[in-house]
């Protein structure tokens, strides 16, 4: 019987060299998580056996645990790698169409020849779909799709308002409107000029020119006229409708054969900014103007001919620094030139924050959500079923998978450019290997001595 408790014993210290000595061999193992082996005794009596003197039949491996503690986390350069802060497992499929999902904690992603975000071992990362807002559609499991990250570019805007600022020098000499040429610099006081975009992302050069009005009615008066892409472009009413030249109150460039309908900015003599007039004269209340629609002949590429740009000289007139122009002694200066629209855009990074939401930028400076990273949680994770590669699979013992959204519940947080690294212990293991090997020197002992104390008795005569 000493013989076999003795075994036992050995063959338990030989299982605790195996765990101890698997441990410190990933102990670079990104994702990995130390196992423990854990024994009981071997104890079997009947209803007729003296039960108080009955010494045991040894040791036996009961289970070798998983042990799902926090790894330490190190910081990288690459955005998709990613480690979970607290509780959760990343979800995976070895094929987009497959249903055979993987858990790790491994987040050591890339993408492949499509663009799908995979595994080293090539197995598709799981995300929830997303709505415009970044919401998501759905936490389930089931719906959860490959992260792909696109290899489109940012969509274009086209311009619907350009917000105007500057000063306008009170000491030039007025000028007669009727005489403007936008190539003859003599015919204007001042000009700037704003990158405006269609419908397309194409763009195109708007430019505002500025005449003092020269007759002495209207002193502290300027005609602002517009051109995009050196074709000047008409004014039209508040009502939107366009006004004829021969009819206008304001208009320019009637004598040199440029005529076109213009606004008008009217300045109080401390050279504050009083509003606007339409090509009617009709002064605007939102300190807004606009130009008629651009049509095909300045956009000949098949965007929206029927684009119109507003012009904002006030952006809030209740603000305490409103967005007007202003007329003082001092020279042409435009301090504020802003649009709305956006130019077709590269992708130029994809952003991962710490709830998941995977957000691509572009080069036009917009971004958009594309999907959110799937987490998984189990009831019991240590009853996982281990496979290769740091992946566990569902087992009864661990019960369904739970999925949701990270930072919820008891989620834990997704860290990007960061890796979980194994939660082992290298000094603790080395303790650990120390001892197995003394309880496995000892058993050996142990038959050692068995087997002598038996030579002896087959020595006796």
């Amino acid at each position: 019987m000493s013989f076999n408790i003795a075994l036992s014993g050995v063959s338990a210290a030989q299982k605790d060299l195996d765990v101890t000595a698997n441990n410190i061999a990933n102990v670079n193992t990104v994702g990995f998580k130390e196992s423990r082996a854990e024994f009981g005794d071997v104890y079997a009596s009947s209803l007729l056996a003296g039960s108080k003197t009955k010494v045991g039949d040894g040791v036996l491996t009961q289970e070798v645990a998983q042990q799902f503690s926090q790894g330490s986390l190190q910081f990288t350069n690459t955005a998709l790698d990613l480690a979970i802060t607290g509780n959760g497992f990343f979800a995976t499929i070895p094929e987009i169409s497959s249903r055979d999902y993987s858990f790790t904690r491994a987040g050591q992603f890339k993408l492949d020849s499509d663009n799908f975000v995979v595994n080293s071992a090539g197995d598709n990362l799981l995300g929830f779909p997303v709505n415009a807002d970044g919401t998501s559609a759905s936490v389930a499991l089931s719906t959860a799709v490959p992260v792909r990250v696109p290899d489109s570019s940012g969509s274009p805007q086209q311009s619907s308002e350009v917000n105007l600022r500057m000063n306008l020098p009170a000491g030039d000499s007025g000028l007669d409107p009727a005489q403007f040429n936008p190539e003859d610099p003599l015919t204007y006081n001042s000009s700037t000029s704003v990158m405006v975009y269609d419908s397309l992302g194409d763009s195109h050069v708007m430019t505002y020119y500025f005449i003092k009005d020269n007759a002495a009615a209207a002193e502290n008066e300027w005609y602002v006229a517009t051109a995009v892409d050196d074709q000047l472009v008409d004014m039209v009413n508040s009502d939107g409708t366009d006004s004829d030249v021969a009819t206008a109150t304001n208009t320019v460039g009637t004598s040199s054969g440029n005529g076109v309908t213009a606004a008008k900015l009217q300045f109080s003599q401390g050279g504050d900014f009083i509003g606007i007039q339409s090509p009617d004269g009709i002064a605007q209340s939102d300190y807004k103007i606009r130009t008629e629609a651009l049509g095909e002949t300045i956009l000949p590429n098949g965007s929206n001919a029927s684009q119109q740009i507003a012009i904002d000289f006030n952006l809030d007139p209740n603000s305490a620094t409103p967005n007007e122009p202003t007329q003082f002694a001092s020279a042409f200066e435009v301090t504020s030139a802003e649009q709305d629209g956006l130019p077709v855009g590269r992708l130029t990074g994809i952003d991962i924050g710490p709830d998941g939401l995977v957000r691509a930028t572009f080069s036009n400076g917009t971004s958009e959500p594309i999907v959110r990273v799937a987490l998984v949680r189990f009831s019991n994770e240590q009853g996982l079923t281990q496979e290769s590669g740091t992946q566990w699979k569902e087992s009864i013992l661990s019960g369904e998978p739970l999925a949701g959204e990270a930072t919820t519940g008891t989620f834990g947080e997704i860290n990007s450019s960061a890796l979980e690294q194994a939660n082992v212990n290298l000094t603790t293991e080395l303790i650990d290997l120390i001892i197995a090997q003394r309880n496995f020197q000892a058993n050996s002992r142990a038959l050692e001595v068995n087997n002598q104390l038996n030579q002896t008795i087959l020595n006796i005569r």
